[in-house]
């Protein structure tokens, strides 16, 4: 598995706009190959901002790659700038490979 993942720092009391963005818009993730998973997590409230996380699961690294490279890519994340009062900064891209897997 491969893991993708976004950090957003969201302005204090941006919260309930910056999931109303996030819940509303169209992904096109589950027309992907190789997508397996999404989540948006919220985290703690630190000073000035609260931390939000996005997790894409892929099957492979090649699969993502392809992903960042589709028509469906683009549409996904067509207007993403217009809300950048959201964010204290821009997202912080993380990318993680999977080393060990313990499932139920």
């Amino acid at each position: 598995m491969y893991l993708t993942m976004n950090r957003f720092k969201v302005v204090t009391g941006r919260e309930a706009d910056f999931e109303f963005v996030w819940q509303s818009r169209d992904s096109h993730l589950t027309k992907v190959d190789g997508f397996i998973a999404f989540h948006l997590m919220k985290g703690p409230v630190e000073d000035g901002y609260t931390l939000y996380a996005s997790h894409t699961a892929w099957e492979s690294e090649d699969h993502f790659k392809a992903w960042t490279k589709s028509e469906a890519f683009r549409a996904a994340h067509k207007g993403a700038g217009g809300h950048s009062d959201l964010y204290l900064e821009g997202p912080k891209l993380e990318i993680f490979e999977t080393v060990q897997m313990i499932e139920a």
